[in-house]
């Protein structure tokens, strides 16, 4: 299996965990639910993103050092 897979499946349900700490009902208009809900993943897979990323080529650099 590869090491970004591996990267994912531990990343993303920390992505979720630490979402659920945020009051996103300020930031959008009221009656606007599957819109929020589309940013909300949008930003969930963003930052699911850029956190492998980050591990993945520290994890390349550090090997290479």
């Amino acid at each position: 299996m590869n090491i970004k897979t591996l990267l994912y499946l531990f990343v993303v349900p920390a992505v979720i965990w630490s979402f659920e700490s945020i009051n996103i009902n300020r930031i959008f208009k009221k009656n606007r639910i599957y819109q929020a809900r589309i940013c909300y993943l949008f930003l969930l897979f963003a930052i699911s993103y850029l956190v492998v990323n980050f591990f993945y080529d520290f994890y390349a650099y550090s090997k290479f050092v």
